[in-house]
């Protein structure tokens, strides 16, 4: 009976080929989730334009998201930012460091490469729009993209 029991065969099920493929969905999921649509405020009233259209990147991708609430607050991810001109320097500094760019650069002429895409409520006051586009410029951004509805919703 001794001898019976030892030969016994166990199937254990080999795990690797099912854990590599969680990981490779997970990676896929990864990789396709839009990051940048969590940035846009959908509370907010765009203007109405006949002749809006898509922005043109050119080519770039590399965009940077500005929602201005109609009180004139910039909105980061549905939260006021209070130091505005510390976070338009703080993104100034992620577009540089993404770019290989220094300072330098910056004082050589350059421009970032980034569009600033700034959504504005329509009642928006124009001061704190422009206060918003005179920090970009002072810290390199040169490229715009003001975004307005076609037609109204």
């Amino acid at each position: 009976m001794a001898a019976r029991a030892s030969t016994e065969l166990r199937a254990d099920p080999n795990l690797t080929p099912m854990l590599d493929l969680v990981f490779q969905l997970i990676t896929f999921f990864v990789l396709i989730f839009n990051f940048k649509s969590a940035e846009i405020d959908q509370n907010l009233q765009l203007p109405v334009v006949g002749s809006a259209r898509p922005v043109e990147t050119h080519g770039q991708v590399d965009l940077t998201v500005l929602n201005v609430n109609s009180d004139g607050d910039l909105m980061v991810y549905g939260h006021p930012v209070k130091n505005i001109e510390g976070y338009i320097v703080r993104e100034s500094q992620s577009s540089m460091l993404a770019n290989r760019m220094t300072p330098a650069d910056l004082d050589e002429g350059k421009e970032l490469p980034t569009t600033v895409v700034i959504r504005a409520d329509r009642s928006t006051p124009f001061r704190m729009i422009n206060r918003i586009i005179k920090s970009c410029q002072d810290n390199g951004f040169r490229s715009f993209a003001l975004k307005a509805m076609n037609k109204e919703q």
